[in-house]
């Protein structure tokens, strides 16, 4: 790997995970690692471009049809794809077919760009993880091959203890806390070669005593209520949190801090 390394231009391609939720900032807009990246590559690189094509909710074909022509037009140096993930959360998936959707969007975006990096997407520890844990392994399996195929970069988040503690993650148990971004965006910025700010991104902030039986129950019942319930009823009848919105930063510009006053429904 090359240390000290410089890049032009970045686009991210993705779904929640990528768009930033749950960095919440002060005017309800989401941040999330790959603005902080961007943030890191700009101050390094004047006139550095960035631009985010995900949206919340997407699965990989969506994310093949409506995002990856538009990076390979971009032609950045570096191309960041996380995807999949969503997929294998359905109760029903093909995982056949993911696999081939994601070998068509990394065949198009290798040779549109300088470094393509790929992720083994973290997994809060838990009855989710537990239950999807093998689609999810069978998708990282399939990441990892294609990386080794196209001389693509892989961030492994999913075997960092800090990304496995649930206190990474916010209430919906979904998305990554801001702490979370953070490390994500320290990995990515790593394994592009750059110099270390955090070398201990991997481990689990210090140990906090657990929370009692009331909090516990509580807490799975707001759980339940504000955010279990409503996604199963976005599977049930067929729709997504990111129906109707756009990418976050359709341009490739450049860099001058996050884009505000985007929804956060």
């Amino acid at each position: 790997m090359q240390m000290n390394a410089s890049h032009t231009s970045l686009v991210a391609v993705g779904d929640s995970f990528t768009e930033g939720m749950s960095d919440l900032l002060p005017d309800g807009s989401y941040r999330g690692w790959a603005d902080l990246l961007a943030s890191r590559m700009a101050a390094r690189t004047p006139g550095f471009r960035y631009a985010n094509l995900a949206v919340r909710g997407k699965l990989i074909g969506q994310i093949v049809d409506e995002q990856v022509d538009v990076a390979v037009a971009m032609r950045p140096d570096v191309i960041t794809l996380v995807g999949g993930l969503n997929d294998t959360l359905r109760p029903k998936v093909d995982m056949g077919r993911v696999r081939g959707l994601l070998e068509e969007a990394v065949e198009r975006l290798a040779p549109a760009c300088e470094q393509l990096v790929l992720m083994r997407s973290p997994g809060r520890n838990g009855p989710v993880l537990e239950r999807f844990r093998p689609r999810m392994e069978e998708l990282f399996t399939v990441v990892d091959e294609l990386a080794e195929r196209h001389g693509a970069l892989v961030v492994d988040l999913y075997g960092a203890p800090s990304l496995a503690d649930p206190r990474s993650w916010d209430v919906d148990r979904l998305h990554l806390t801001a702490d979370g971004h953070h490390r994500v965006a320290e990995a990515v910025w790593q394994t592009l070669g750059y110099e270390a700010e955090d070398p201990d991104w991997r481990v689990p902030s210090a140990p906090t005593a657990p929370p009692g039986w009331v909090s516990r129950r509580t807490a799975d019942a707001r759980f339940a209520r504000q955010h279990l319930l409503p996604w199963i009823g976005r599977r049930l009848t067929g729709r997504s949190s990111g129906d109707g919105l756009p990418a976050k930063r359709p341009e490739l510009l450049p860099y001058e801090g996050p884009v505000t006053g985007g929804p956060i429904g």
